[in-house]
């Protein structure tokens, strides 16, 4: 029995849980597909438009690069509606071999099976001109592992040596593969998803403070020690310095921000991506979004954003189980992640690191693995769905980790057993 639950088993549902508009039936699944799907269309017309110039220009072809989004839309979406439709404890099954998958995939990036591109080996070729980012598909793998880990231990996740230290040392295997490419991007986001689901699930905030502090030396090492990364700090420190040189993007991604004003200065209207903004249809698209659609157009952005964190956070909240809880509440905060960074960036609060905006931003790996998750999301608060409109199924409130959850009683999977 797990002694930090504290089971409330109401006799029936109070009044507004029971007109609310989240617990109309299929509401969860709509409100993460919906803004999935505006936003998949957005980001395809926003390539489009940050893209047309600069690839009539190297490839003879204004739609090359919205051609191939549309390629890897198509089959981001296929994957999503494919996992939307898997029952939630399948993905338990799915742990171990996406994160071998995921593990082998960043082996080969440091092998000569991995491509160069502006000094970083981060992709493997598959042929055809597309490339695959392991790192991306590696984030989500970690988030499954801890997922699983966490919900066989129960009480135990409060154990130094059984609750932390095994999910310290997978996250930090992922995290050194990801700095050899080099990626410290993708590093750290992998250590920050490992140590904000820990805390989630309950492991001793003096463990995660304690490792944070035993990480400063390391990430300062490899600062200092890396020419290009501590020249990017030292533009972030010292914005207004060397505005056609280290500053010259997020100078330039500012001007777009601002010269769009509220409104913007119209669709396909924008003169940054005339060569002036590195990665204008990537890492930098919201800049254009900014410049061309203003800030009511970023406004919308973090709107849809807003409702899929929060439909995930919903689903977490009822999940029936510790691991549905635990892989909807990290799949939310991977999601979260990528967009409060980018938009950090590009606004110049977070020095520049290349991490796409999810859906919108150019790029295969990012939008596939994404989608992925999105369909994850919806499969599971289909089950949340499906378990809350059986008749007479309690719907109780328990405690689990740091948050509070709703829940069934637990199931035997749930407390017992060794995690891989």
């Amino acid at each position: 029995m797990d002694h930090a639950i504290d089971s409330v088993v109401p006799e029936e549902r109070t009044a507004v849980e029971r007109t609310s508009v989240i617990a109309t039936p299929g509401m969860l699944r709509l409100l993460v597909f919906v803004p999935v799907l505006l936003l998949i269309l957005y980001g395809l017309v926003m390539v489009f438009s940050s893209s047309m110039i600069f690839s009539s220009k190297r490839f003879d072809d204004p739609m090359y690069f919205l051609n191939r989004q549309l390629i890897f839309a198509s089959l981001g979406l296929a994957i999503m509606l494919v996992a939307s439709r898997l029952p939630v404890e399948m993905y338990r099954r799915f742990t171990v071999p996406l994160l071998a998958v995921s593990f082998i995939g960043l082996l080969l990036c440091l092998t000569p099976f991995g491509t160069t591109v502006k000094g970083a080996t981060r992709w493997i070729s598959i042929g055809g001109g597309f490339n695959i980012q392991p790192s991306e598909f590696a984030k989500v793998a970690l988030v499954f592992y801890v997922s699983y880990s966490m919900s066989k231990k129960a009480e135990r996740i409060k154990n130094f040596k059984v609750g932390f230290l095994p999910h310290a040392l997978v996250a930090i295997v992922f995290a050194g593969l990801c700095m050899k490419q080099p990626d410290f991007g993708a590093a750290m986001m992998i250590v920050l998803l490992t140590f904000v689901m820990l805390f989630v699930g309950g492991t001793r905030l003096g463990y995660i403070l304690g490792s944070g502090l035993l990480m400063v030396p390391v990430a300062y090492s490899a600062v200092v020690f890396s020419p290009y990364r501590m020249k990017r700090i030292m533009a972030f420190l010292n914005p207004e310095q060397d505005a056609l040189g280290i500053n010259y993007q997020i100078t330039e991604s500012l001007i777009s921000i601002g010269s769009g004003g509220i409104w913007g200065v119209g669709l396909g209207l924008g003169k940054q991506k005339l060569f002036f903004l590195p990665d204008a249809h990537t890492d930098f698209i919201a800049s254009i979004v900014g410049e061309e659609l203003g800030m009511l157009g970023i406004f919308i952005l973090l709107l849809l954003f807003g409702t899929i964190v929060a439909a995930g956070l919903v689903v977490s909240m009822r999940s029936r189980t510790r691991y549905g809880s635990f892989l909807a509440a990290g799949l939310t905060f991977y999601l979260a992640f990528q967009v409060v960074v980018n938009m950090g960036v590009i606004m110049g609060l977070l020095p520049t690191k290349g991490l796409a905006l999810p859906f919108v931003s150019y790029g295969g790996s990012s939008l596939i693995t994404n989608l992925f998750a999105a369909g994850v999301l919806m499969s599971m608060a289909g089950d949340v769905e499906k378990r809350e409109e059986e008749p007479g199924v309690p719907s109780p409130t328990r405690r689990s980790g740091n948050f509070r959850l709703s829940h069934e009683p637990l199931e035997p999977a749930d407390v017992a057993g060794v995690d891989p």
